[in-house]
């Protein structure tokens, strides 16, 4: 597994931090991507249906309308692309959405919500930095004892994606990173990232996945449930 070069240029990190958003990509794919990753609602049947739940990454806002059809009253949804928020707008004009301006800042006070939805986020997120970040972001809005949920994508172990990994884990130092024929930079990931990288929250369940891609192919996955600690 290629390692992260230990010293790099200004120029490379603002390249990295680019990555960690790529705006311009989601909001030029806003109107045609359709999102796949269950959700497993046996996971929030003990959750009040008046939770503050936040959707990060909500996209055009799949996953929060199955969570209304669920009785769930109080959603809300961010996302780094105006395109993609536009369109939940569009689609669900009675919903809440915002734009992030400064991910993964966000304007919620600290220990506000309940419940974190992180949908295939982390897979559009190519850094570890950025994902560290985020997730403690995600750790001082939660209320002690709130959940995060968890669902993205595993390293895979065909050919295609074996030969993408190998050929861009030295451009992007990190085994997994690779670009997208339309133009994306994904990453997938080996289990122990998600416990490495979920380390001050505690486990509560964990359920694989297949799912199809946003560009069609089917894939692994993971879904982790998890809550904050008292001390995260």
């Amino acid at each position: 597994m290629a390692a992260r070069p230990l010293f790099q240029s200004t120029m490379e990190v603002s390249a990295m931090s680019d990555l960690d958003s790529q705006t311009a990509y989601w909001d030029a794919a806003a109107p045609t991507k359709t999102f796949t990753h269950p959700l497993h609602m046996p996971w929030l049947d003990g959750v009040d249906r008046h939770a503050a739940i936040l959707d990060y990454g909500c996209g055009y806002g799949r996953t929060m309308q199955a969570l209304e059809q669920q009785g769930f009253t109080n959603l809300s949804g961010v996302d780094t692309s105006p395109g993609m928020i536009s369109r939940g707008r569009t689609l669900h004009p009675t919903m809440r959405f915002a734009v992030l301006d400064a991910p993964p800042m966000l304007a919620h006070p600290d220990a506000s919500i309940d419940v974190v939805l992180l949908f295939a986020v982390l897979t559009c997120i190519p850094g570890n930095d950025a994902q560290r970040r985020l997730v403690g972001e995600l750790s001082r809005v939660l209320k002690p004892g709130g959940m995060l949920y968890l669902s993205d994508l595993l390293l895979q172990d065909d050919e295609r994606n074996r030969d993408r990994y190998a050929r861009f884990a030295e451009r992007y130092g990190t085994y997994g990173v690779f670009e997208t024929g339309d133009g994306a930079v994904c990453r997938h990931h080996p289990s122990d990232w998600f416990t490495s990288l979920l380390a001050d929250f505690e486990s509560a369940d964990t359920r694989r996945i297949t799912v199809a891609t946003m560009n069609g192919h089917e894939s692994q996955g993971i879904q982790i449930l998890a809550r904050r600690g008292h001390l995260c």
